[in-house]
């Protein structure tokens, strides 16, 4: 399955990505992309960007080699009460948002009925326009549930190339995804395919993703960013217009 937008990318503003905003947009022109979502990690990630990043993304120009560029922030989700780590003002202002748990920075319980209900409250979020990694079973949740909310508040469930490698961290990465694609299908949400690329030569990269979508007979409608204008439509931020 191709896609014309890679949603969830990092460079070496997030601290521990490897290629600078040109040189991701020039790979995304040599892929063949239409655009490129930049979401560097949010503040309580350690080593990331201070906030001063987030409040000056205006001045960065949306268009780079032919590429649109979506700048926005791959916030941390702090606790059950979804609270995440910039304020909605700022939020507000950025072209894409996702969240994620992320181990230095989660605060609250880990446990199914916790996650899910962090899970639920984030997507709450008029401004949170994509669950990261999802898959995580270091951050069990009940995926029947996600997929019920995310079609209702118009939220997009990630499937994260970077956490079906095999050589991953994250924990039963596949049979969660599947049972989160299986939830979609049926609720009639929509996903994305992320590649997660903290690397530029990874852009795009959805092989595992794609592997997993095709093995699940997930349908393409639901697949938002399959294409630019697709992702665009599908975004919470822009349904609000």
């Amino acid at each position: 399955m191709n896609i014309e937008i890679d949603t969830h990318t990092h460079t070496l503003a997030s601290g521990h990505a490897y290629n600078t905003l040109r040189e991701m947009a020039a790979m995304a022109a040599e892929k063949g992309l239409k655009g490129l979502a930049i979401t560097e990690h949010s503040p309580k990630m350690p080593g990331t960007c201070h906030i001063f990043y987030f409040q000056n993304l205006r001045v960065v120009p949306r268009t780079m080699y032919g590429i649109e560029l979506l700048m926005g922030t791959e916030l941390n989700i702090m606790n059950e009460q979804g609270e995440v780590d910039l304020p909605q003002t700022l939020l507000k202002e950025m072209d894409i948002a996702i969240a994620s748990m992320h181990t230095p920075c989660y605060e609250g319980e880990k446990t199914t009925e916790k996650i899910t209900q962090a899970y639920l409250k984030v997507m709450e979020n008029e401004y949170v326009d994509i669950i990261g990694h999802p898959d995580d079973g270091r951050f069990p949740a009940d995926y029947k549930e996600l997929a019920k909310a995310a079609k209702r508040t118009h939220t997009l469930l990630e499937v994260n190339n970077s956490s079906l490698r095999p050589t991953g961290f994250r924990v039963n990465t596949q049979e969660n995804c599947l049972k989160m694609l299986k939830a979609c299908k049926e609720e009639g949400a929509m996903i994305v395919l992320g590649s997660d690329s903290h690397v530029d030569v990874d852009i795009a990269n959805c092989q595992y993703a794609a592997e997993l979508v095709k093995k699940a007979d997930f349908p393409e409608e639901l697949v938002a960013n399959s294409s630019l204008e697709k992702l665009k439509a599908s975004l919470k931020r822009n349904k609000k217009v």
